[in-house]
């Protein structure tokens, strides 16, 4: 039996009566209140919250600013709120019709800075700490945050060191910290420390503050030596549920080639240089390497969130899809994403939330940054003659005729099958509990999880190397794990003019590394593609480590009477990778600042704004090295050199050192922030000294104690410099245009150690050298070499300098120099916005100037020692006495004297500053009066342009790159790198 019944009916028969009375009544108090609200210069404002007093209800302003809301009695009061602006209460009386002009409230109107473990006016701030926001963030389309930092902070060097679109962003913050341990900031999202932002999708991101100087970053103790960039992401904006798509999609190329020789200038070449190949009619020109791998690439992404707050809740839901194919062959990137942000007001005194993201990550990367003996993708476009074609007739990939191993760079890109996925789950949950006024408990739990595979498999027949092995199948895993538990107690207290705010807590942090990996060799066929297939396992491996670090952490900020300001901070941290008797370190800061502009001889001075001293000091620590880096290690079955094979035993593998300590940053910053005539300019400059000591360094042993190496605390490195940040609002009429321009010097010194002098930088180039010296006195960076003298118009041979300024044919060693340094003398980032009525115009240009360039690629494409093709400059060589040129002779191939002409020496030094259009803008938001006929909310349409000029003197493909990526220890040089691309972007956002 079905029982059916109405609402109605589980009420008492009197309250059927009562509620049509209720109704009427309602309806005799209710009025409905229209208006519109403008900002001083009479402008409509969308987006203007508007709420009943006591109550959940409320609305916001249309793109005219006009609005519409129900009130129930003339008692009611209207509250009129937005950020920035000063909050306006009307009562409602008998008015059917409420305009409101909205003014400025400078108070409110300062920026509100996340700090660590909270947030800061930012005319509070005695740190030195920058802000990029969501207009910045959202100025142009990018899949990488990192990218779209690039330029906008100064004191920041954002280092994509090639232009893949699986490259990771490599940020320095003031200047490198460190030889061997990471100078990597530390990237906090919303409260959750990691490594790695290429998961992140911009379109979440609020706003990003970077806290630069020792005072500011103290409180994050050992992992804030590097500096801390925190990453807050979007929360619910309007009391209206809002959603918003964000679509773009375009294409890149690379925007620069080399010039190489044809197939009669390689076939004369090769027989200047004495080969006995006389087949050369069997190989006819016919394939521009450069064109066939070189392609045109293209972007693609979705984006779509949904957002909201009312009275307690406030949501953000938003998922997406990337999708980037590289403008070098194969290289690609996808990227699903989807996050959850969402704080609930449980009672007057408990609040919850949870950020959540949820990423799953795929690319495939290009074999570049070596030769094209080894597989190498850009120089092989360089060096494979174009007498060949693709595939021989069996589908093979061709090779180079003189030396059948080489194969053409197709072989790299379209003969293995290969690929890295990571699957990510980043989240936080917390609570945050009011015990009394100003006193506030907050717990957090922190989780990053990351699970990511590499696959690779190159079959039995399309290439040489799989031939030769009878296909290769790889396989590696890693599961990575990290949690962090802090809980913090804060208390905020005025007392007449004195403002304090306290801060204490722990934190508990642990790391979990899990890897294997496994490669086999012997495949009967290409139909099965796992190692399992493979007949010969020739390396496997399984190993894990751990990481723990607990904290104790204090701070104080301090305000009398809005001009004098102090801010103190103190951590203890300990780390597991140092010994149990040096295992916890002690990290003080001290910051103050003094607001001038509110002092009596400086508050009547109309132009005068704003303006802060401020100066600080602290000391961070770094203990960012491999887990139990002080324990004397062995290793089992050690892979016998050169052969892959295992010898069977144990090795010792490093040194005990018990005494291993922290690495120490101490930094001095002094600075002053100035705003001028009602803050339509705003300066900033910053002056900072730093110094590293007790360097965690793998410093060389004698070959005596059976060890090459050891991580000890060695030596010192300095770091100096200053930083220049300019706003100006220029125009502020029909046409608004504003300006940002910032510029950062930076001088880095090794000042102390031990008296060791180290090499790194291999480079297997003709030469087969290492590149970089590190020595007290020097910068890291310094290039090395020899000292070219110029060619010998009688022998056509290279010469050079000798340490006693003689010159000679035959250098030794001891001859080498620092013949340049990778460093900028400055970089600079320069920020225009224009607009007019619906029309806005972005220009960005960022460049770097002083910086030097090892073009290695330039030894192989000119060196003429072996069967590759070259560039057209071998066009200028020696070829008989008397000739003036700075390209020596050609000699046979193998000859000694053919490496001795191309040593790596300052002749392939070459100045690699530039000045890029980094990105320009042009956007056009569609009229309310067409939106509301379909019923959005807005509509911006706009194209942008990455890259789109480079001026720079450097003649390789791209001045913007390094073959070792973020290293410390290496920096500025290109060996086939992958270049920056040219990029247009068409888009589309739109909020219903």
């Amino acid at each position: 039996m079905t029982i059916k019944f109405t609402l109605l009916d589980i009420f008492p028969k009197w309250l059927n009566l009562l509620i049509p009375l209720l109704f009427v009544s309602f309806l005799s108090e209710a009025q409905i209140i229209k208006g519109v609200v403008t900002d001083l210069q009479g402008g409509p404002m969308p987006g203007v919250n508007i709420l009943i007093n006591n109550s959940s209800s409320g609305t916001t302003t249309d793109f005219n600013g006009e609005y519409s809301i129900q009130v129930s009695s003339q008692e009611d009061k209207l509250v009129f709120r937005y950020l920035g602006m000063v909050t306006q209460e009307i009562v409602v009386g008998t008015q059917t019709k409420i305009d409101v002009t909205m003014e400025e409230d400078m108070q409110t109107l300062s920026e509100l800075v996340v700090i660590g473990y909270g947030t800061q006016d930012k005319k509070d701030v005695t740190g030195s700490v920058s802000v990029v926001g969501a207009e910045e963030m959202q100025s142009r389309p990018n899949s990488q945050m990192g990218a779209l930092i690039q330029g906008k902070v100064a004191g920041v060097q954002v280092q994509a060191s090639s232009g893949k679109p699986s490259q990771g962003i490599s940020m320095r913050i003031r200047g490198t910290n460190s030889i061997n341990a990471s100078s990597e900031p530390l990237y906090v999202v919303d409260g959750v420390p990691t490594t790695d932002t290429r998961s992140l999708s911009p379109s979440d991101i609020e706003s990003v503050s970077v806290l630069k100087d020792a005072s500011a970053a103290a409180i994050y103790g050992a992992q804030g030596a590097n500096g801390v960039v925190l990453i807050t992401t979007k929360k619910g904006t309007s009391d209206k549920p809002t959603v918003a798509l964000d679509v773009y999609g375009g294409f890149s190329e690379v925007w620069n080639t080399q010039e190489v020789l044809n197939g009669e200038q390689f076939r004369q070449l090769m027989t200047d240089m004495g080969t006995s190949f006389n087949d050369w009619g069997s190989y006819q020109e016919r394939t521009d390497w450069q064109n066939e791998v070189f392609q045109r690439g293209f972007t693609q992404n979705y984006q779509m969130s949904i957002s909201g707050k009312s009275k307690k809740t406030n949501y953000y839901i938003s998922g997406g899809y990337t999708d980037v194919e590289g403008a070098v062959r194969s290289a690609e990137m996808q990227r699903a994403n989807f996050k959850v942000n969402l704080d609930q007001e449980v009672s007057s005194w408990l609040k919850v939330g949870t950020r959540v993201n949820y990423t799953d990550y795929k690319d495939v990367d290009v074999n570049d940054n070596i030769g094209v003996d080894r597989g190498g993708v850009l120089l092989g476009t360089l060096t494979t003659p174009s007498i060949i074609g693709i595939r021989n007739p069996d589908g093979s990939f061709t090779t180079n005729p003189l030396a059948q191993a080489w194969e053409n760079p197709l072989a790299s890109t379209d003969g293995i099958d290969r690929g890295f996925a990571n699957k990510r789950f980043l989240a936080n949950f917390y609570a945050e509990a009011t015990i009394i006024e100003g006193l506030k408990f907050k717990t957090n739990l922190g989780i990053d999880h990351n699970s990511s595979q590499f696959r690779s498999f190159k079959d039995p027949f399309e290439t040489v190397d799989g031939r030769a092995k009878k296909g290769v199948s790889v396989f590696n895993q890693d599961n990575n794990r990290y949690f962090i538990f802090d809980n913090t107690l804060s208390y905020d207290k005025q007392i007449g003019k004195s403002k304090f705010n306290l801060l204490a807590g722990s934190v508990i942090q642990k790391y979990h590394w899990q890897s294997s990996n496994i490669e086999r060799q012997g495949f009967d066929s290409d139909q099965i593609s796992t190692p399992n297939a493979g007949a010969n396992i020739i390396a496997s491996s399984a190993w894990a480590s751990e990481k723990a670090n607990a904290s104790f952490i204090g701070r104080v900020n301090y305000d009398f009477d809005n001009k004098y300001l102090l801010t103190a901070n103190i951590r203890m941290d300990g780390s597991s990778v140092f010994g149990p008797q040096k295992r916890w370190g002690f990290f003080p800061s001290l910051s103050a600042g003094w607001r001038l502009s509110e002092e009596d001889f400086l508050k009547n001075v109309d132009q005068i704004s704003d303006l802060k001293l401020r100066a600080g000091w602290g000391v961070v620590g770094n203990d960012n090295i491999a887990p139990y880096s002080y324990m004397a290690r062995v290793s089992k079955d050690a892979p016998y050199p050169f052969t892959g094979t295992a010898t069977p035993g144990s090795y010792p593998s490093s040194v005990e050192n018990q005494k291993l300590k922290w690495e120490e940053s101490e930094q001095f910053n002094i600075g002053f922030d100035l705003g001028l005539f009602d803050d339509r300019v705003e300066l900033t400059v910053d002056a900072y000294h730093k110094v590293t000591n007790d360097l965690l360094f793998d410093a060389p042993l004698p070959k005596s104690t059976g060890y090459n190496s050891a991580i000890q605390n060695i030596g010192s490195l300095e770091n100096k410099g200053l930083e220049f940040n300019l706003n100006t609002v220029n125009i502020d009429k029909a046409v608004e245009w504003t300006t940002n321009f910032n510029l950062s010097l930076n001088r880095n010194k090794v000042t102390n150690l031990v008296g060791q002098t180290v090499l790194d930088g291999y480079v297997d180039v003709i030469s087969k050298d290492n590149a970089i010296i590190i020595e007290e006195g020097l910068p890291l960076g310094s290039l090395y070499g020899y000292a070219f003298a110029g060619v010998d118009p009688e022998t056509g041979n290279s010469y050079y300098f000798t340490q006693d300024g003689e010159t000679t044919f035959a250098p030794s060693p001891e001859d080498r120099r620092v013949i340049g340094d990778a460093n900028p003398t400055f970089i600079y980032g320069f920020t225009n916005n224009i607009s007019y009525k619906n029309f806005t115009l972005n220009i960005f240009i960022q460049g770097s100037h002083g910086n030097q360039m090892l073009n290695a690629s330039k030894i192989v494409t000119t060196s003429m020692s072996s069967p590759m093709n070259q560039t057209t400059e071998v066009l200028r060589r020696w070829q008989k006495p008397g000739d003036i040129t700075d390209i020596p002779r050609v000699h046979p191939l193998g000859s000694d004297q053919a490496v001795t002409n191309n040593l790596i020496s300052d002749r392939f030094i070459e100045d690699a500053s530039y000045l890029r259009l980094k990105a320009l803008t042009f956007s056009y938001n569609v009229p309310s009066t067409f939106l509301q006929k379909l019923h959005l909310g807005s509509c911006r349409l706009y194209a942008t342009g990455e890259n789109l000029f480079t001026i720079t003197n450097y003649s390789g493909f791209d001045p913007e790159v390094n073959y070792r990526g973020g290293d410390n220890r290496v920096m500025g040089i290109d060996f086939g790198t992958y270049p920056q691309t040219r990029t247009y972007i068409f888009g589309l956002n739109v909020s219903f």
